[in-house]
């Protein structure tokens, strides 16, 4: 045993010294990038180079040939990555707030945890926000797999002038939470619409007698949920920790595998990555055929086109406007040219921005509004 003992010893002062070699590199590395950052100030380029953030962790993962667990090591350096990348200038974000919403945990996924985050109080605030120069970035749901477009998000896309600058999925876990913990004290569930109607099915079977109450945030209801112990609230794993609450049930949503996709906003969409996604905002012709016209003209150009969504436009009785996503970046020729056409047969044209495409770093999110 003594000898075991000392072999551990042993073992442990090596991981210190690496640990030790570890924080040595840490610090040159974020002296590396203040330095970019200060070239960058002089020849006024943008702070974030998604390209180059791409071929970082592709050169990685390849390096690394699966011996590290590849989603723990895409976390380690996103952290790395984001925080050496906010020293150049510390991120704003913007978000439905209060704090512990799913939407600040959606941020966090995106811009490590330090980011500055400011709590708002309707998606519509975050678009302000970020359109007025407050924070430089707004982080907003877009649509779920299963209850389809957020619309107060795509109609706040009409009303200001923001551009997309990346996007995040993550995938949902609802948990049932009170002061208590015990299922018999609630008497109200309270929680953003989207996921009282996402766990609908497991309410009425279980709950059956017990009155739900729709609120701005998930982050609204559990502050409920702290104030009152015979309220119960549907929220995230980040606002149970941030608010002390007892889990009463874990995972009651009524399909796993449900996704919610959040759009990063900003001035200024990111230069090209390789990897993009390009959004519009389109209002069509009033004649028969104008939604032929424009899908024919994404065929002929050979552009992948993954998303398309109709708004009706309020005050103007069954006039629409479309959003559609397609694959590639407004610097791409084939997109360029694609946006070109698309701009001359229609009556409302608006780019979005084009942006990377979501790329997971974390295997096991949670995520909601």
């Amino acid at each position: 045993m003594p000898e075991q003992k000392k072999k551990i010893d042993t073992v442990r002062r090596d991981i210190d010294t690496i640990d030790n070699t570890f924080l040595d590199l840490l610090k040159k590395r974020l002296d590396c990038a203040k330095e970019i950052g200060r070239l960058k100030n002089t020849e006024k380029r943008a702070k974030w180079d998604p390209l180059r953030e791409k071929q970082i962790y592709d050169r990685l993962l390849a390096t690394n040939a699966g011996i590290f667990p590849e989603d723990a090591l895409k976390s380690i350096f996103h952290e790395i990555i984001t925080t050496c990348r906010l020293s150049q200038k510390r991120a704003e974000v913007a978000f439905l707030g209060p704090e512990g919403t799913f939407s600040h945990l959606a941020g966090m996924e995106n811009f490590g945890h330090s980011a500055d985050y400011k709590a708002c109080e309707s998606i519509d605030e975050v678009f302000a926000e970020v359109e007025k120069g407050r924070t430089q970035y707004g982080i907003v749901p877009m649509e779920n797999s299963i209850e389809g477009a957020v619309f107060s998000t795509l109609d706040c896309f009409m009303k200001y002038n923001v551009k997309i600058c990346g996007e995040v999925n993550l995938k949902i876990s609802y948990n049932l939470v009170s002061r208590s913990g015990n299922i018999e004290d609630i008497q109200t569930v309270a929680s953003h619409f989207q996921p009282l109607a996402e766990c609908r099915g497991w309410l009425r079977k279980q709950l059956p007698d017990i009155p739900t109450l729709p609120v701005f945030s998930t982050g609204v209801a559990t502050q409920m949920a702290v104030n009152n112990p015979h309220t119960a609230a549907i929220a995230s794993s980040l606002a149970i920790k941030t608010c002390e609450l007892q889990v009463v049930i874990k995972g009651i949503e009524d399909r796993p595998g449900n996704t919610t996709r959040f759009l990063v906003i900003g001035k200024e969409s990111p230069a090209r990555s390789g990897a993009d996604r390009t959004s519009l905002l389109l209002g069509l012709m009033d004649r028969p055929g104008a939604l032929s016209e424009i899908l024919t003209i994404i065929s002929e150009m050979n552009i992948n086109l993954v998303k398309i969504e109709s708004r009706s436009i309020k005050g103007k009785q069954w006039k629409f406007l479309f959003v559609l996503d397609m694959l590639g970046h407004i610097e791409d020729p084939s997109i360029a040219e694609t946006v070109k056409r698309l701009h001359e047969k229609c009556s409302w044209f608006e780019w979005l921005g084009s942006y990377p495409q979501f790329n997971p770093r974390q295997a096991d999110s949670a995520t909601d509004l």
